[in-house]
């Protein structure tokens, strides 16, 4: 049942992302240059943990589990970015998906450090 639900919650937020994509513009506060790529990256570390939870039930190998969380992540990255560059208002931009990996690949080192942390403890 919990496969389901990790598999529900993540295909859910990825349909979040898609819809957001799908949008003319988004219109959210300015306050300095590239502050969306700290969108980007913030909501792919939330799809990394994710794909982390989701995958977790066929993977045993952190190092493995964690290497696939952030490679599918970035592949979405790069659909998502290609789906936005058919959206009138809106472009690819390399730049976002190298946000979007970075986000997704900060996740996982935080799981890392955890699991380290609670593993000496």
């Amino acid at each position: 049942m919990m496969r389901l639900v990790d598999f529900l919650g993540l295909l859910s937020y990825c349909l979040f992302i898609y819809g957001l994509s799908d949008q003319a513009s988004l219109s959210a506060p300015m306050w300095f240059d590239h502050q969306d790529k700290i969108y980007h990256a913030g909501a792919y570390f939330v799809m990394a943990l994710l794909a982390w939870r989701c995958l977790r039930h066929w993977l045993n190998v952190p190092i493995i589990l964690a290497l696939l969380s952030v490679t599918l992540c970035s592949l979405y990255g790069i659909s998502d970015e290609w789906h936005q560059s058919f959206v009138d208002g809106r472009s690819a931009d390399i730049a976002d998906w190298m946000a979007d990996t970075a986000g997704a690949g900060l996740a996982m080192f935080g799981l890392s450090r955890l699991g380290k942390r609670n593993r000496t403890a």
